[in-house]
């Protein structure tokens, strides 16, 4: 975990970022149960916590299920730019 705001918890690998708002959340579990890899596990207020961070496959389901709009699951990779022109990829 990196250091964040009292209300926005952020859990990171080098590959997922995982931000939690807990002023947004209201800690009604569905992102937890949403999760095919179990990333996710409540703590002891209820809220999320990527306990297995690294178990995460970047499905989106915790982002797209939550009802507030209170988690959200970023890919840390370097993706590579397609040239729309040639057909190449691009760093």
């Amino acid at each position: 975990m990196v250091p964040q705001k009292d209300n926005m918890k952020v859990y990171q690998n080098e590959e997922t970022k995982i931000i939690v708002n807990e002023e947004w959340c209201k800690a009604c579990g569905i992102c937890i149960n949403y999760c095919p890899k179990k990333v996710l596990v409540a703590n002891e207020k209820g809220y999320p916590v990527a306990e297995k961070i690294d178990d995460c496959i970047q499905c989106m389901l915790c982002e797209l299920r939550c009802p507030d709009f209170a988690i959200r699951v970023e890919n840390r990779k370097k993706v590579a730019n397609y040239n729309m022109k040639d057909g190449s990829l691009e760093d």
